[in-house]
């Protein structure tokens, strides 16, 4: 009698009835309604099933008989009796009532009430046992000779062997699919299918009825997710590139050694090829239908789109084995799933067979102190002078944003579309996150180019995936923008893969309909792999760099003032391998942290500065308490993700292979995933992917020494940290403000928030008279107490801010927004909106090889304000429509100066009361004075002199301190 996989998991192979049996209830719901209540059940195959007891008592027992089984099932365990019943009766209700059918093992299992204490020690140790088998499988399959071999142990799984060569003997629905996967798919598509039921994963195969049924229906949800799937030419030539070049993947090489076609793994990418049309019409029969196994409709549509399904499954297979080869592929991914499934709740653990003590603990007695860094708030004249190695080092720098993650907490949709849209796409402070980041490397490179007169296109490599259409729309965005201005070949863009979510409860990946799992990213830090994998290293190497910021796309205040450029500046200064920006943190926050590690080896003492998942901190025996008593502010900093890479250094540990190419990998299952199946009903179940942590590549960068090191030698360390005030170093956008959630915390209201009270700090110091900030309630009540959006350009440096901006007051509930970098402000008053757009506002965009390219300090448009007063009305404050973090405000009046290309604007001791708009040609000159009237506007060409450089003039001279001094030079007219 076969096994249901669920009821399997439960310790009873020999408990579900034949597959006659089920279609007999399929047929006949009241032999259904016989069962759940205790009576016996007769079907013409003779075989009964018959349950004792009172069904609903805790300590009833039940017996399953059948005629021709000698062995009924009288010694099963009292307590999971009622376990195995209620499984049983799901089990026929979904083959009567199809359209209630679980979505997955994983769900069923993990929805089922726990009774028993010891139901939960027994699922524990029944995992464990399905761990070692897959140990030793992936064991085997690494060693394996060639292709044959790994196909060969594959075989002689027994879950394999149930699946592939007992057609109709494991379930009603299992067959059909199998038998179409082994008549229409090319050998390596067929191993990949194996590999996922080796893994126990076979519920992905396992289609119902009802699912059949809205297959055969719904015709453009497939179209459009064929479409979605579609595989670009370069996806195709990168794939040939790594079997020839490369052979990344241990699976692929095997293929290649075994000499099965290219095309063969070619074809994984092109869903409805020559070959899989050939070989479906083999299946159907032609255009006359047919069937197999008696089991698929004869439609032959319908098997057209169950083999795109079954494509699509595979491309993900695919990936994942590609990707994942060196912890063992789809194998590697279960095993490690399985054994961080286990940790996340105990520290070591036995074995109930064998007491077989398996233990995840560190291997060595390991210290996590408070890590020592220059602060960056504290020690100013360090910083400047870090900034100004940042400056200098500026072209042996790149730029990563790691773009990938799905940010479902932001709930972020289109307005116009109703499609889900990616962290990279929030519109923050008019513009998207990826926008704004663009800005901020520009503005570091227009004050390299206006110090050093030389201009440096700063290569970025952006890691995208398919969630959400991630890939698609960045790319779109970047066209759209003319890749900003920096030319296509300085971009990079990288499509990391998509994994299985795996159920907290069985281990079993969730699937939202059959065939199709519910893929998230792997986490940023298969960011280094993957940039090994697909060149992006050596991309950064023929471009001259050496080393790299990173920072995430949701936080979008990492640039600000000295930050960053003292970050690259200390980590290319001191030859540093890896560097964190770090701030404070609060105990208890939902924040990693960064913590020196000490640990002690047979040879001496290993020493470097790492980070620490918050979801790991019990596992590492790290106490998230307060730096001293009464405080708020935990004894370790808080890890910011914005990190500083010595390129060569990391890709050589990644080149190494293993584990260690997937740094700090984590499962966090504490969180509930929410999906939609495929019938549209909502599902919440507490599941988690294995997660990478790009953070965690500083763990294999380590110093060993012989004798224990002193705290003032830590800075000897090849990794390092700095520290600066948290609201300068992060305020990340991750997640969507619950009406009435007064908690700003990682919000884009928090962080639009932060950025003001950055302002405030920065035109306070400018000697600007400002309206005190407000708390944290008063933003979610009433708004900011003003608006002020600054061009990163105007700096980025903060003290360079202030030599162009000076004196004068901003009202409360006034809005300032600068987007010129070649701006003065001297004493003026604001009460109101001024709003100041320009075309040019760091230098031209000019045509070069079919490619649009910025030209840092030509034609910029250049705007002067010195003792005036403008006083509207300003933004309507009591607009409930009004979202302040996207810069979407109603006005009532407001003064707006727009310069088209080169133009200037200046105005001078006069007052502009009221609604104006004041647009300046490109080319020209507007000059705005007093008049017994109120104001004198009069518009003029700008001499031949001033067209590319203006009629005035910031100079830039850098002091040996890091202070950059600023003078203003005016264009002497003949």
């Amino acid at each position: 009698m076969p096994s249901h996989p669920i009821l399997a998991q439960c310790g009873c192979d020999r408990i579900l009835p034949p597959l006659d049996v089920c279609c007999s209830f399929a047929k006949c719901p009241a032999a259904f309604h016989s069962l759940a209540f205790g009576k016996s059940v007769q079907f013409s195959s003779n075989r009964v099933i018959l349950f004792r007891g009172p069904c609903r008592k805790l300590h009833g027992v039940h017996r399953a008989v059948c005629a021709d089984d000698p062995n009924p099932f009288s010694e099963c365990c009292r307590t999971c009796n009622w376990r195995r019943r209620r499984i049983l009766l799901s089990w026929a209700y979904d083959q009567v009532f199809p359209h209630r059918k679980s979505i997955s093992a994983a769900v069923s299992v993990s929805t089922t009430t726990r009774l028993v204490q010891n139901e939960e020690e027994a699922l524990r140790w029944r995992l464990d046992d399905k761990l070692d088998e897959l140990v030793k499988l992936r064991d085997k399959l690494v060693e394996a000779r060639n292709f044959e071999h790994r196909v060969e142990l594959l075989d002689s799984n027994p879950s394999v062997t149930a699946t592939f060569r007992n057609m109709g003997a494991v379930g009603m629905c299992t067959s059909p699919i199998v038998t179409l996967a082994l008549e229409a798919l090319e050998e390596y598509e067929i191993y990949l299918l194996k590999c996922l039921v080796a893994a126990g994963q076979d519920h992905v195969l396992r289609p119902t009825p009802a699912w059949i049924a809205q297959l055969d229906k719904d015709d453009n949800r497939i179209e459009h997710e064929e479409q979605d799937l579609l595989p670009s030419e370069h996806d195709i030539h990168s794939v040939h590139g790594k079997l020839v070049n490369h052979g990344s993947s241990a699976v692929l090489q095997f293929v290649k050694r075994s000499q099965v076609g290219f095309g063969a793994i070619l074809s994984l990418y092109n869903l409805i090829s020559a070959n899989s049309i050939e070989s479906l019409n083999r299946v159907s029969g032609g255009s006359s239908g047919g069937s197999i196994n008696g089991e698929l409709p004869r439609n032959d549509k319908l098997l057209e789109r169950l083999l795109r399904r079954l494509k699509m499954l595979i491309k993900t297979l695919h990936e994942m084995e590609s990707f994942y080869d060196s912890i063992g592929g789809i194998i590697g991914y279960q095993v490690v799933a399985l054994e961080l499934m286990k940790t996340s709740e105990a520290h070591s653990f036995c074995s109930v067979q064998g007491s077989k003590l398996r233990c995840m603990a560190r291997v060595a007695p390991t210290n996590f102190l408070v890590p020592v860094g220059r602060d960056l708030s504290q020690d100013k004249e360090y910083a400047l002078q870090a900034a100004l190695w940042g400056l200098q080092g500026l072209p042996e720098m790149g730029e990563i944003l790691p773009l990938g993650g799905s940010g479902d907490r932001l709930g972020l949709v289109d307005d116009l579309t109703g499609e889900c849209l990616p962290v990279a796409m929030l519109p923050y402070c008019g513009r998207t996150l990826l926008e704004g980041h663009i800005r901020d490397l520009q503005a570091r490179e227009y004050l390299h180019y206006k110090i050093f007169g030389e201009q440096h296109v700063t290569p970025v490599a952006i890691m995208t995936s398919a969630a959400k259409k991630n890939n698609e729309r960045v790319m779109n965005l970047c066209k759209s923008q003319e890749w900003f201005g920096r030319g296509k070949a300085n971009f990079c863009l990288f499509e990391q893969p998509l994994i299985p979510v795996v159920a907290a409860e069985t281990g079993c990946w969730v699937i939202s309909e059959p065939l199709t799992p519910v893929l998230k990213p792997g986490g940023h830090g298969v960011i280094w792999k993957l940039a090994h994998d697909r060149g992006i290293f050596k991309w950064f190497y023929m471009k001259g760099r050496k080393s790299a910021i990173v920072r995430q796309i949701s936080n979008p205040i990492a640039a600000t003032d000295v930050t960053l450029l003292a970050l690259s500046g200390i980590g290319l200064r001191h030859e540093k391998k890896f560097g964190f920006a770090s701030c404070e943190r609060n105990v208890g926050t939902a924040e990693g942290v960064n913590v020196l590690m000490e640990r002690r080896t047979e040879d001496g003492w290993e020493y470097g500065v790492t980070c620490v998942e918050y979801t790991e901190f019990s596992k590492h025996g790290i106490a998230d308490v307060p730096v001293s008593p009464g405080s708020m502010q935990s004894q370790y900093p808080a890890n910011t993700n914005v990190l500083y890479v010595n390129l060569p250094s990391v890709e050589n540990i990644i080149s190494t292979r293993g584990p260690v190419s997937l740094p700090g990998m984590i499962l966090n299952l504490k969180k509930p995933l929410m999906f939609t199946d495929y019938l549209g009903a909502m599902h919440s179940v507490l599941a988690g992917r294995v997660e990478c942590t790009m953070q965690n590549a500083a763990d294999l960068l380590l110093n060993k020494y012989t004798a224990r090191l002193s705290s003032i030698e830590h800075e000897r360390l090849d990794t390092f940290v700095i520290f600066n005030q948290r609201r300068k170093v992060t305020s990340s956008a991750k997640r969507q403000r619950k009406l009435g959630d007064v908690s700003l915390h990682q919000t884009p209201e928090g962080s639009f928030l932060d950025m003001t009270r950055n302002f405030y700090e920065l035109l306070s110091s400018c000697m600007v008279n400002m309206p005190e900030m407000d708390s944290n309630e008063c933003y979610v009540e009433s708004g900011p107490p003003f608006i002020a959006l600054l061009h990163p350009g105007l700096g980025p440096l903060w003290h360079i801010v202030r030599q162009k901006i000076s004196g004068g007051i901003i009202a409360k509930g006034s809005e300032l927004q600068i987007d010129v970098t070649e701006f003065v402000w001297r004493n003026v008053e604001l009460q109101g909106s001024l709003l100041i757009y320009a075309e040019n506002a760091m230098g031209t965009l000019k045509s070069n090889d079919g490619e649009t390219i910025l030209h840092y300090g030509e034609g910029c448009s250049r705007c002067r304000l010195e003792r005036v007063l403008i006083r509207n009305r300003g933004v309507d404050w009591a607009c409930n429509e009004n979202i302040y973090w996207q810069h979407k405000v109603r006005r009532f009046e407001s003064l707006k100066i727009v310069l088209h290309g080169n133009a200037e604007f200046e105005a001078y001791d006069t007052r502009l009361e009221g609604s104006h708009t004041f647009e300046v040609p490109k080319g020209h000159r507007m000059c705005v004075t007093k008049s017994n009237t109120g104001f004198l506007c009069v518009l003029e060409p700008l001499p031949l002199k001033a067209l590319a450089k203006g009629t005035w003039n910031w100079n830039y001279v850098v002091q040996d301190s890091g202070f950059v001094h600023l003078t203003l030079s005016e264009l002497q007219e003949n």
